[in-house]
């Protein structure tokens, strides 16, 4: 992509009605647009990074047998009446439609997977089954704000999973836990990122979120010692949960674990047969009696993934994007005038291209060699490549990895081949 043909540009400023870090850098570096308070428009560089991140999304649901199906946004108000929670839901978007007939924006669907699916399972040997989607989400947040971290409409993958019995749900839901920490890892969050216990409601015991360590998290978690996971503040005064947990565990000790501030990125939850219930989703077993069916629901928010990526590894000139999620892999920056140097800028564009390396290729001509030093440091794409009239002469360029402070050096024809190794 050259520079010059990109729809949208970077801002020096932006608005301070948002000063969460994510926002501030998403809007500068032109991934995102605000429209109101929680609503974002996801520019091309963003739906870049947000495409990227889902796929890796659907790859590892892919991988744990979740197949992908995509569920109405529209819902009537009877599904939500079948399990009560009409009433109950506060950030529920209400409106109404043809014949004043009562409707929802979907904020989650358990209301319209449970029936759906509740339709293909007849006997056990139907089961276990789990359907996910990536689709977009509503809910009437009263204080949306930190960016893409608490918005009113947002992208969630929700996976459900209905099962036979506890032990085949247990087992589906420590594969997920895994799949997790992976999709963590190849989003370049997993090392920051704990598994952390929470109350599990009217569901179960507990429920866990996946939690990302940073200093500008709205959350407060407690590292259980000697592991990578954690428990919520919320869940802390629970004597009895907090023994589960922590061997030798009385009450007091909180005050001696590590206290640290979070962004959640993830639940998970063994759900049970609270909707299957409502609904009347029954299998026959083997001796032909009927039993009910246990769900488990995972959620994941890939534009809040986003946003932590964007609040925590960024730095004080911009974004710092990890491979798997980043925009663009090199970040092809022009400093040449003459018109045979600018050719040769062009070749290795071109190069680069047919070799399946995406480039985003600053070609502006008049733009000053420190604005356009300053545009890729902003814009966080892992590796910035100079070219300019001093390296030509050497038949080189000035390479530079995003999260390191000094540039090297390269030979074109090296250059191109480590990166080639790399990808």
């Amino acid at each position: 992509m050259r520079f010059t043909s990109l729809t949208t540009k970077t801002v020096k400023d932006s608005s301070q009605a948002d000063v969460s870090r994510n926002a501030q850098l998403l809007l500068r570096g032109g991934y995102v647009d605000k429209l109101m308070a929680g609503v974002y428009t996801y520019l091309p560089l963003g739906c870049r990074v947000l495409s990227k991140i889902e796929n890796i999304v659907r790859e590892e649901m892919n991988k744990v047998g979740g197949q992908e199906v995509l569920m109405p946004a529209l819902q009537p108000r009877e599904i939500w009446d079948t399990t009560e929670r009409w009433d109950k839901v506060d950030v529920l978007f209400k409106l109404m439609g043809a014949g004043d007939r009562e409707l929802a924006l979907g904020p989650t669907h358990e209301e319209v997977v449970t029936p759906t699916i509740g339709k293909f399972i007849q006997s056990y040997r139907d089961l276990p089954k789990a359907v996910y989607q990536i689709q977009t989400k509503f809910r009437n947040e009263p204080r949306a704000k930190s960016g893409l971290l608490r918005g009113r409409e947002f992208r969630m993958k929700d996976l459900y999973s209905f099962h036979v019995d506890q032990a085949s749900l247990d087992a589906f839901y420590e594969e997920v836990t895994a799949a997790y920490h992976e999709i963590y890892r190849r989003c370049g969050i997993g090392d920051i990122t704990l598994l952390t216990y929470a109350g599990g409601g009217i569901f179960s015991k507990y429920s866990h979120e996946f939690q990302t360590i940073t200093e500008y998290g709205e959350d407060t978690i407690y590292r259980i010692p000697g592991t990578d996971t954690a428990v919520n503040k919320e869940i802390v005064d629970d004597e009895g949960a907090m023994a589960d947990l922590i061997p030798n565990y009385k009450k007091g000790d909180e005050k001696n674990l590590e206290e640290l501030k979070a962004i959640e990125v993830g639940n998970i939850f063994k759900l049970g047969t609270r909707f299957t219930s409502a609904f009347g989703i029954e299998y026959a077993d083997e001796a032909g009696a009927k039993q009910p069916v246990l769900m488990g629901c995972y959620g994941l928010g890939p534009s809040r993934v986003m946003g932590t990526i964007a609040e925590v590894l960024s730095d004080d000139k911009g974004l710092v994007w990890p491979d798997e999620v980043a925009p663009y892999h090199v970040h092809l920056v022009s400093l040449c005038r003459d018109e045979a140097d600018i050719d040769r800028c062009e070749n290795l564009y071109n190069t680069l291209c047919e070799k399946g390396v995406e480039v985003l290729y600053d070609d502006r001509a008049g733009v000053q060699a420190g604005a356009k030093l300053a545009d890729a440091d902003l814009i966080g794409i892992p590796r910035r490549v100079v070219v300019s009239p001093k390296t030509l002469k050497e038949d080189s360029v000035e390479f530079k990895p995003r999260s390191d402070d000094q540039a090297v050096i390269t030979p074109i024809e090296t250059f191109i081949s480590v990166l080639m190794e790399k990808d």
